[in-house]
C-alpha cells in the first residue's frame, strides 16, 4: 500500500482511539443531518482510497479508451456511491432486511448498469468487462449485518470477491503481457484497488461490519419493496469460468449456436441447390426398393433418443463424500464445511462454478462441460476425466493432478503448488498457468504437449514430445 495512504489510515485510527478514550462515540451522537459524518475518519480514509487506487485504474483506462474506459467509469461511480452510503450509515440506525435492500438500492443500480456491459454479443474486451463487473461484488461487504446474514465477514468477503474476478483479470494478463503494457497496468491497478486497497481499508475500519448509529433515522422500505418479501442482498456473481451470462433472455442478441440457427432461418435455403429431376426421385429409381432396413430404423431411433439427466445434487453422503451432480448454469456452488478425510465428486455439470473452501482428500471432475472448480488444498489428487472446457484454480497445494480423455483444460497453479505432478492421457489443449517469478500478479502460460515422436533405438522405443516453432 502507498506510504501516504498508510499514514492517513494510521492517523485516522489514532484519532478514533483518542475519541474512544474520551468516552465519545460518533455512532451514537452524530447529528442526523450528516454534516459531521463526511469528516469521520473512516469516510476521509475511503476518500483517500478512491483518490489513489480508483484514480490509478481510471488513468490506465483513459489510455485504453473504449469499453475498458466505460466499465472503469462504472467502477468509479460504484465507489463514489459507496462513499455516500458510508456517510449515510453514520446517521442511520441498523435497518431490517427490507431496509437493507432499500439502503443498498443506489449501489445495486450502478452494479446492474455495469453488468449490462457484459451482455449480448461477446466483445474483444469481454475479459476486461467481466473482471471489472465481477470485482464490484466486493462492495457488498457493507451489507454485512452479522454472522447469521449468510455472508462472509467483511474482509473475507472482499478477498473472496476479488478471487472470483481475478480469473478474468488473469486472462487479460496472459493476452496482453507481451502486446500492450497499458492493459497490464490496468489489470494490476484493478487488483490493487481491492487487494490490498479495499481489503486493508475494511480491515482498519469495518472488520466486524459497518457501525450504524444508535439514535439516527430509520430506513423505511419503499412502497414497491413493502409489497414483497424482504430478501438479503444477492451473493457476489461467481463468474470465474463461464463466458456466457447465466440469465437467458429472448431480447438479447443471439450468440453461439443460437446465432447459427437464427442465420439459417433468415436465409433462402434453396439458393444454390441443384434441381431435382424426375429420374432422381426415389419413387422412380430402380435401384431403391423404398424399404427401410431394421438397422436404419434402429440408428434413427437412437439418434432421436435424448440422454436422461438426473436431478441436481450438492450433498454430503455417508459423511465422507461430497457429491455435486447435474448442476446446470449454477455459478455460486460452494462447499464450506469439509475436512481432509472427505472426497469431492463432480459429475455431469455444465456452465457451472464450484468453490471448495477447505482441505479435502481428493477431487474428481467427471463428464463435465464448461465447468470450473476453485479449491485450496487436496491431500491426494485432483482428477479430470471425460470432460470438455474445464478450468481449475489451485489456491494452495495439490501433489498430483491428472487429466484423462479431456479436451480443453486450463489449470492455474499457486506458488505453493508448483511442484505438482501433472499427468495427461488422451487429452488435448491442456494449458497450465503459473505465477511469474519476475512480475508480481502476472502469469506465464505453458501448453502441455499432446503430440509425441517415437523412435526405435537399441531394442526399445524412445518417446519425446513433438516440438513446435515458438514453443
Amino acid at each position: 500500500m502507498d506510504a501516504n495512504l498508510i499514514h492517513r489510515l494510521e492517523s485516522a485510527v489514532t484519532r478514533l482511539e483518542a475519541i474512544s478514550s474520551t468516552g465519545f462515540h460518533p455512532a451514537t451522537t452524530s447529528p442526523s443531518d450528516g454534516s459531521d459524518a463526511a469528516h469521520d475518519p473512516s469516510v476521509v480514509a475511503y476518500g483517500d482510497l478512491i483518490d489513489q487506487f480508483v484514480g490509478r485504474v481510471s488513468t490506465a483506462a483513459e489510455i485504453i479508451g473504449g469499453q475498458v474506459l466505460e466499465v472503469t467509469n462504472r467502477v468509479k461511480e460504484a465507489f463514489a456511491v459507496q462513499k455516500e452510503l458510508l456517510i449515510k450509515l453514520k446517521t442511520t440506525q441498523k435497518p431490517d432486511p427490507a431496509g437493507i435492500s432499500e439502503f443498498l438500492k443506489p449501489l445495486n443500480e450502478v452494479i446492474t448498469k455495469a453488468a449490462a456491459l457484459t451482455e449480448g454479443r461477446r466483445s474483444d474486451f469481454f475479459n476486461h468487462l467481466k473482471a471489472a463487473v465481477d470485482s464490484l461484488s466486493a462492495l457488498a461487504w457493507i451489507a454485512f449485518t452479522g454472522k447469521g446474514c449468510g455472508m462472509s465477514m467483511p474482509v473475507a468477503h472482499v478477498e473472496e470477491s476479488w478471487q472470483m474476478a481475478e480469473f478474468y483479470s488473469n486472462k487479460v494478463l496472459v493476452e496482453y503481457r507481451n502486446k500492450d503494457p497499458n492493459h497490464v497496468e490496468w489489470v494490476k491497478a484493478l487488483k490493487e484497488l481491492y487487494v490490498p486497497g479495499l481489503r486493508d481499508y475494511v480491515k482498519s475500519f469495518h472488520a466486524l461490519g459497518p457501525v450504524w448509529s444508535q439514535t439516527g433515522k430509520v430506513i423505511a422500505p419503499s412502497k414497491a419493496n413493502a409489497s414483497v418479501a424482504p430478501s438479503a442482498p444477492p451473493p457476489p456473481p461467481a463468474s470465474l469460468f463461464s463466458s456466457e451470462s447465466s440469465q437467458a433472455s429472448s431480447s438479447k442478441p443471439k450468440v453461439g449456436m443460437s446465432a447459427v440457427f437464427q442465420e439459417i432461418g433468415t436465409r433462402d435455403v434453396t439458393a444454390g441447390l441443384r434441381k431435382v429431376t424426375d429420374d432422381m426421385k426415389t419413387k422412380n429409381r430402380t435401384d431403391r426398393s423404398g424399404v427401410v432396413g431394421s438397422s436404419v430404423k434402429e440408428s434413427q431411433a437412437s439418434a432421436r433418443a435424448v440422454p436422461k439427466v438426473g436431478p441436481p445434487k450438492l450433498e454430503l453422503q455417508m459423511g465422507r463424500k461430497w457429491v455435486v451432480e447435474n448442476q446446470i448454469e449454477q455459478k455460486s456452488l460452494i462447499i464450506e464445511d469439509c475436512d481432509s478425510k472427505q472426497s469431492v465428486y463432480v459429475y455431469g455439470c455444465k456452465n457451472s462454478v464450484l468453490q471448495i473452501q477447505g482441505k479435502v482428500n481428493n477431487i474428481t471432475i467427471d463428464n463435465c462441460k464448461k465447468t470450473g472448480v476453485v479449491f485450496k488444498d487436496v491431500v491426494a489428487a485432483f482428477e479430470i476425466v471425460n470432460s470438455n472446457g474445464v478450468e481449475v484454480q489451485c489456491q494452495g497445494s495439490a501433489p498430483t493432478i491428472s487429466v484423462d480423455n479431456t479436451s480443453g483444460c486450463q489449470i492455474y497453479l499457486s506458488k505453493d503448488s508448483l511442484e505438482t505432478s501433472i499427468s495427461t492421457a488422451k487429452s488435448s489443449e491442456i494449458n497450465v498457468l503459473v505465477p511469474n517469478a519476475e512480475s508480481d500478479g502476472d502469469w506465464v502460460e505453458h501448453s502441455l504437449p499432446q503430440q509425441y515422436i517415437h523412435i526405435f533405438k537399441e531394442g526399445r522405443f524412445e518417446t519425446t514430445p513433438a516440438s513446435h516453432s515458438g514453443g
